[in-house]
């Protein structure tokens, strides 16, 4: 098990512990960010330090733990100015994202059509979010961007997976609103 103490890590997994223990995905991700909003608004974790430190040339993706028992995986993001993802899916995996510091801008996309290797996405809503703001994605509708907004300063969120995700699709634009897929395998920035 991977784990990476911080005040209120324990409060953390053991909301997420009881909320996966259903099989209901809908039930379980309502339940994981109604508790992660929960916790970052009421200030009840506090994340590590390394989390506030951005990486110049991408976002920083930081595991702070992985259960052994359930697989689920507990992963933090920091934004810098101007940093965010292409269109991308989450592999069928289901997601609960929670804005900690800072704004993000998450643009959900449909798929409107397919032609062999060429996809379609129709944006279908943008959201500003805020600190304490969290969301969901559950397959089939995984497919956003995310995005800092800001020219200054960092933004952070915490991602908590059905399990480690270790690679998914990154959509490109290839002309005349088609998009080109591309497998993108994950890494992880050094969380200590």
């Amino acid at each position: 098990m991977l784990a990476l103490e911080f005040p209120g890590s324990d409060k953390l997994i053991a909301m997420i512990n009881a909320a996966v223990t259903g099989d209901c995905q809908r039930h379980t991700t309502d339940c994981i960010r109604n508790g992660l909003s929960g916790l970052i608004r009421n200030r009840a974790m506090t994340l590590p330090a390394c989390v506030l430190e951005p990486v110049a040339d991408h976002y920083a993706r930081r595991e702070l733990y992985r259960c052994e028992l359930t697989g689920f995986s507990v992963v933090a993001m920091t934004w810098g100015p101007g940093q965010g993802t292409a269109i991308h899916d989450h592999s069928g995996v289901w997601c609960v994202e929670g804005i900690v510091e800072g704004q993000l801008e998450i643009t959900q996309y449909d798929l409107r059509g397919r032609d062999g290797d060429r996809f379609q996405f129709e944006p279908v809503g943008t959201t500003l979010a805020g600190a304490g703001s969290a969301g969901s994605l559950i397959p089939p509708h995984e497919y956003h961007t995310i995005r800092n907004p800001s020219a200054t300063d960092i933004a952070v969120s915490l991602h908590i997976y059905k399990q480690a995700l270790t690679c998914c699709a990154h959509f490109h634009p290839a002309g005349e609103g088609w998009y080109t897929k591309a497998e993108r395998q994950l890494g992880l920035d050094e969380a200590a």
